[in-house]
């Protein structure tokens, strides 16, 4: 099987590698960064450095390939739109004219709920993100749906917060010790560990699904339950709460997996790692 992955960095990398060494599947990968080809060489029978929003380069990446896995990330800013809108609308174009891609894979953001108050969501939920960011994934969420077809099957993976190795809880949180966070701490967190996003992957292309799941693991903790239990493992200073001042998280929800679980993937990593 050919398949190409569009962005390939830390989830993307992860994939290739699992492909290559479990599947040996012939992966094609992007990459922005041309300091990141040979690095991408060692996971990916060939690497076309490209941005999303160039249809030429697209159309040469996603010809001959039986699944196309969509896994851009871009940071806050002016990029942020170009990377997942501008993107999704290149790609699927390109798809338009394709018949020989049968499954379209994305991998989206649990950010889209945007704040419903810690109340539980599902993929049924209405999704209304108040914050930029979060209308920018949905928008590029319902482009992306519309290259569905009976020959294209279109999946929509919505992860929580990603961690794994080299993107360790204590890496990602460990500044915040012994600081004030404003807020009481309240507010639910969703997470997937770089494990589980690498196994519905595959899981999703060996079942063909299509449809938007949500990928999260069973553990919903508050913010500060989560800080709490990971500042006391590593024996750092907790964090204190100011609720006098209103939190600065744009989203707030517990998210629910049983869709994906009732698909039949089971978790690798159903509890947090810390």
């Amino acid at each position: 099987m050919n398949i190409a992955i569009i962005g390939c960095g830390y989830v993307g990398y992860a994939v290739a590698q699992y492909w290559q060494q479990k599947m040996t599947l012939i992966v094609t990968a992007t990459t922005t960064t041309p300091e990141r080809v040979p690095i991408l060489e060692a996971v990916a029978q060939k690497v076309v450095v490209t941005q999303g929003n160039d249809p030429e380069k697209l159309k040469s990446v996603v010809q001959n390939q039986d699944l196309v896995l969509l896994s851009v990330g871009a940071r806050s800013g002016n990029l942020y739109r170009e990377t997942y809108v501008d993107t999704a609308k290149t790609l699927v174009s390109v798809l338009q004219q394709n018949t020989s891609v049968k499954q379209l894979i994305y991998t989206g953001s649990y950010s889209v709920y945007g704040d419903q108050n810690g109340a539980w969501v599902d993929e049924a939920t209405a999704i209304e993100p108040t914050h930029t960011n979060g209308q920018i994934l949905k928008e590029t969420e319902e482009i992306l749906l519309t290259a569905s077809s009976e020959k294209l099957r279109v999946c929509i993976l919505r992860l929580g917060g990603i961690y794994g190795p080299n993107r360790e809880l204590v890496k990602i949180f460990g500044a915040a010790a012994g600081r004030t966070r404003p807020g009481d701490g309240k507010d639910i967190t969703n997470w997937i560990h770089l494990d589980d996003i690498v196994g519905a992957i595959e899981f999703v292309r060996q079942h063909h699904l299509q449809g938007i799941y949500n990928l999260v693991d069973d553990a919903h903790l508050s913010s500060q339950e989560l800080l709490d239990t990971l500042f006391e493992k590593h024996n750092l200073p907790k964090v204190t709460w100011d609720n006098s001042v209103k939190s600065n998280r744009s989203y707030n929800a517990k998210v629910s997996n049983q869709k994906f679980k009732s698909a039949g993937y089971q978790l690798i990593h159903p509890k947090m790692i810390f």
